[in-house]
Protein backbone atom coordinates (compact mmCIF):
# COMPACT_ATOMS: atom_id res chain seq x y z
CA UNK A 1 0.00 0.00 0.00
CA UNK A 2 3.14 2.27 0.99
CA UNK A 3 4.41 1.82 -2.76
CA UNK A 4 1.32 2.85 -4.32
CA UNK A 5 0.15 5.75 -2.57
CA UNK A 6 4.10 6.73 -3.49
CA UNK A 7 3.29 5.83 -7.25
CA UNK A 8 0.17 8.06 -7.09
CA UNK A 9 1.62 10.57 -5.04
CA UNK A 10 4.24 11.89 -8.82
CA UNK A 11 0.31 12.06 -10.57
CA UNK A 12 -1.56 14.50 -7.22
CA UNK A 13 -1.01 17.78 -9.29
CA UNK A 14 -1.36 15.62 -13.18
CA UNK A 15 -3.14 17.77 -15.73
CA UNK A 16 -5.57 14.45 -16.22
CA UNK A 17 -5.20 14.62 -19.80
CA UNK A 18 -5.49 17.30 -21.62
CA UNK A 19 -8.79 17.63 -23.80
CA UNK A 20 -8.56 18.63 -27.43
CA UNK A 21 -9.76 22.15 -28.07
CA UNK A 22 -13.78 22.70 -27.78
CA UNK A 23 -13.99 19.24 -26.80
CA UNK A 24 -17.21 18.36 -24.61
CA UNK A 25 -18.03 15.13 -22.32
CA UNK A 26 -19.84 12.40 -23.38
CA UNK A 27 -18.95 9.58 -21.34
CA UNK A 28 -19.11 10.83 -18.04
CA UNK A 29 -22.04 12.90 -16.80
CA UNK A 30 -20.30 16.04 -16.80
CA UNK A 31 -22.16 19.01 -18.50
CA UNK A 32 -26.21 19.56 -17.54
CA UNK A 33 -26.16 16.54 -15.62
CA UNK A 34 -23.41 16.81 -13.36
CA UNK A 35 -23.81 20.52 -12.74
CA UNK A 36 -26.31 21.82 -9.97
CA UNK A 37 -29.36 23.45 -10.97
CA UNK A 38 -28.10 27.07 -10.44
CA UNK A 39 -31.07 28.10 -12.76
CA UNK A 40 -34.50 28.49 -12.81
CA UNK A 41 -36.70 25.39 -14.04
CA UNK A 42 -37.28 25.84 -18.06
CA UNK A 43 -33.72 28.24 -18.45
CA UNK A 44 -31.31 26.46 -20.26
CA UNK A 45 -27.92 26.13 -17.94
CA UNK A 46 -24.78 27.00 -19.69
CA UNK A 47 -22.50 23.75 -21.48
CA UNK A 48 -19.83 22.75 -19.46
CA UNK A 49 -16.70 22.91 -21.37
CA UNK A 50 -14.41 19.53 -21.88
CA UNK A 51 -11.38 21.44 -19.62
CA UNK A 52 -13.92 22.50 -17.33
CA UNK A 53 -15.16 19.07 -16.48
CA UNK A 54 -11.56 17.75 -16.44
CA UNK A 55 -10.85 20.70 -13.91
CA UNK A 56 -13.72 20.55 -11.63
CA UNK A 57 -12.94 16.78 -11.31
CA UNK A 58 -9.12 17.50 -10.40
CA UNK A 59 -10.11 20.17 -8.09
CA UNK A 60 -12.46 17.80 -5.86
CA UNK A 61 -9.95 15.05 -4.97
CA UNK A 62 -7.68 18.03 -3.51
CA UNK A 63 -4.38 16.14 -1.34
CA UNK A 64 -6.52 13.22 -0.58
CA UNK A 65 -5.74 9.73 -2.11
CA UNK A 66 -7.73 8.62 -5.05
CA UNK A 67 -7.64 4.68 -3.97
CA UNK A 68 -9.05 5.48 -0.64
CA UNK A 69 -11.64 7.63 -2.24
CA UNK A 70 -12.28 5.10 -4.66
CA UNK A 71 -12.31 2.45 -1.35
CA UNK A 72 -14.68 3.95 0.29
CA UNK A 73 -17.12 5.24 -2.54
CA UNK A 74 -19.73 1.83 -2.75
CA UNK A 75 -20.66 2.69 0.86
CA UNK A 76 -20.51 6.06 0.99
CA UNK A 77 -23.46 5.60 -1.94
CA UNK A 78 -25.02 2.65 0.18
CA UNK A 79 -25.43 4.65 3.15
CA UNK A 80 -26.69 7.42 0.87
CA UNK A 81 -29.47 5.56 -0.17
CA UNK A 82 -30.35 3.14 3.04
CA UNK A 83 -33.84 2.84 3.84
CA UNK A 84 -35.24 5.31 0.85
CA UNK A 85 -37.83 3.71 -0.69
CA UNK A 86 -37.31 3.03 -4.71
CA UNK A 87 -39.88 5.48 -5.75
CA UNK A 88 -38.05 8.44 -4.00
CA UNK A 89 -34.80 6.82 -5.64
CA UNK A 90 -36.36 6.93 -9.61
CA UNK A 91 -37.83 10.76 -9.07
CA UNK A 92 -36.10 12.89 -11.36
CA UNK A 93 -34.91 15.98 -9.86
CA UNK A 94 -36.03 17.69 -12.88
CA UNK A 95 -37.60 16.87 -16.56
CA UNK A 96 -34.83 15.21 -18.43
CA UNK A 97 -32.27 14.70 -15.29
CA UNK A 98 -31.55 11.26 -14.48
CA UNK A 99 -32.81 10.42 -11.37
CA UNK A 100 -30.51 8.65 -8.79
CA UNK A 101 -31.40 5.11 -9.83
CA UNK A 102 -29.84 6.25 -13.42
CA UNK A 103 -26.73 7.87 -11.50
CA UNK A 104 -26.19 4.43 -10.07
CA UNK A 105 -26.20 2.41 -12.87
CA UNK A 106 -24.11 4.88 -14.84
CA UNK A 107 -21.67 4.48 -12.50
CA UNK A 108 -21.54 0.89 -12.70
CA UNK A 109 -21.15 1.10 -16.20
CA UNK A 110 -18.88 3.25 -16.34
CA UNK A 111 -16.59 1.73 -13.99
CA UNK A 112 -16.89 -0.98 -16.24
CA UNK A 113 -15.74 1.01 -19.02
CA UNK A 114 -12.61 1.92 -16.93
CA UNK A 115 -11.91 -1.72 -16.35
CA UNK A 116 -11.73 -2.28 -19.67
CA UNK A 117 -9.54 1.08 -20.17
CA UNK A 118 -6.97 -0.08 -17.09
CA UNK A 119 -6.30 -3.25 -18.50
CA UNK A 120 -6.12 -2.22 -22.25
CA UNK A 121 -3.16 0.41 -21.11
CA UNK A 122 -1.19 -1.69 -18.89
CA UNK A 123 -1.34 -4.76 -21.83
CA UNK A 124 -1.06 -2.49 -24.81
CA UNK A 125 0.56 0.50 -23.44
CA UNK A 126 -0.12 3.52 -26.33
CA UNK A 127 -3.64 1.66 -26.52
CA UNK A 128 -6.29 4.12 -28.39
CA UNK A 129 -9.38 4.17 -25.95
CA UNK A 130 -12.83 5.15 -27.56
CA UNK A 131 -15.31 7.68 -25.97
CA UNK A 132 -18.71 6.23 -25.38
CA UNK A 133 -21.98 8.35 -25.40
CA UNK A 134 -23.38 8.06 -22.37
CA UNK A 135 -26.93 8.27 -23.36
CA UNK A 136 -26.85 5.86 -25.62
CA UNK A 137 -25.39 3.38 -22.83
CA UNK A 138 -27.92 4.45 -20.73
CA UNK A 139 -30.66 3.54 -23.57
CA UNK A 140 -28.48 0.13 -24.27
CA UNK A 141 -28.97 -0.58 -21.03
CA UNK A 142 -32.37 0.16 -20.06
CA UNK A 143 -31.10 2.00 -16.97
CA UNK A 144 -34.97 3.10 -16.18
CA UNK A 145 -35.78 -1.19 -15.38
CA UNK A 146 -32.56 -1.14 -12.78
CA UNK A 147 -32.96 -1.17 -8.88
CA UNK A 148 -30.99 1.39 -7.04
CA UNK A 149 -29.34 -1.61 -5.22
CA UNK A 150 -28.68 -3.33 -8.78
CA UNK A 151 -26.56 -0.80 -9.54
CA UNK A 152 -25.14 -0.19 -6.61
CA UNK A 153 -23.81 -3.71 -6.03
CA UNK A 154 -22.47 -4.07 -9.81
CA UNK A 155 -20.83 -1.08 -9.19
CA UNK A 156 -19.54 -2.65 -5.61
CA UNK A 157 -18.12 -5.63 -7.31
CA UNK A 158 -16.38 -3.81 -10.39
CA UNK A 159 -14.82 -1.40 -8.19
CA UNK A 160 -13.13 -4.62 -5.90
CA UNK A 161 -12.28 -5.77 -8.71
CA UNK A 162 -9.94 -3.29 -9.85
CA UNK A 163 -9.15 -1.87 -6.11
CA UNK A 164 -7.47 -5.99 -6.19
CA UNK A 165 -5.61 -5.22 -9.44
CA UNK A 166 -4.48 -1.59 -7.94
CA UNK A 167 -2.33 -3.69 -5.70
CA UNK A 168 -0.60 -5.65 -7.54
CA UNK A 169 0.70 -2.90 -10.24
CA UNK A 170 4.44 -2.10 -10.39
CA UNK A 171 5.43 1.28 -10.64
CA UNK A 172 6.09 0.91 -14.48
CA UNK A 173 2.71 -0.33 -15.06
CA UNK A 174 0.94 2.47 -12.87
CA UNK A 175 2.34 4.92 -15.94
CA UNK A 176 1.34 2.42 -18.68
CA UNK A 177 -0.86 5.01 -21.21
CA UNK A 178 -3.60 5.22 -23.65
CA UNK A 179 -4.86 7.50 -25.89
CA UNK A 180 -8.04 8.89 -25.18
CA UNK A 181 -10.48 9.73 -28.30
CA UNK A 182 -11.27 12.60 -26.83
CA UNK A 183 -8.85 13.21 -24.15
CA UNK A 184 -5.84 12.58 -24.98
CA UNK A 185 -3.10 11.07 -23.63
CA UNK A 186 -3.98 9.38 -20.12
CA UNK A 187 -1.78 6.94 -17.62
CA UNK A 188 -3.05 4.63 -15.25
CA UNK A 189 -2.98 6.51 -12.39
CA UNK A 190 -4.51 9.48 -14.10
CA UNK A 191 -7.00 7.34 -14.94
CA UNK A 192 -7.63 6.05 -11.75
CA UNK A 193 -7.54 9.64 -9.92
CA UNK A 194 -9.82 10.78 -12.66
CA UNK A 195 -12.68 7.64 -11.71
CA UNK A 196 -11.95 9.06 -8.02
CA UNK A 197 -13.01 12.93 -9.21
CA UNK A 198 -16.09 10.87 -10.88
CA UNK A 199 -17.63 8.93 -7.81
CA UNK A 200 -17.04 12.81 -5.76
CA UNK A 201 -19.12 14.32 -8.55
CA UNK A 202 -21.84 11.52 -8.30
CA UNK A 203 -21.90 11.19 -4.92
CA UNK A 204 -22.23 15.22 -4.41
CA UNK A 205 -25.16 15.10 -7.74
CA UNK A 206 -27.11 11.74 -5.09
CA UNK A 207 -26.82 14.17 -1.93
CA UNK A 208 -28.05 17.22 -3.64
CA UNK A 209 -31.04 15.32 -5.73
CA UNK A 210 -32.04 13.61 -2.30
CA UNK A 211 -31.98 17.48 -0.35
CA UNK A 212 -33.90 18.44 -3.21
CA UNK A 213 -36.11 15.77 -2.37
CA UNK A 214 -36.91 16.16 1.24
CA UNK A 215 -37.43 19.77 0.58
CA UNK A 216 -40.11 19.41 -2.14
Amino acid sequence: MIELRRNLVYYRDSRMARPRVGWRPRDNVGMSEATPDRTAPGHRQPVETGEQYLARLASSLGDRDPIAMQREAPQILADLIDGLPDEILSRRPAPGKWPVRAILAHMAEDELASSWRYRQMIEHSGATLMGFDQDEWARLGDYESWTPREGLEMFRLLREANLRMFARLTPEEWQSYGVHAERGRMTVAELARHMAGHDANHIQQVRRILEQGKQS
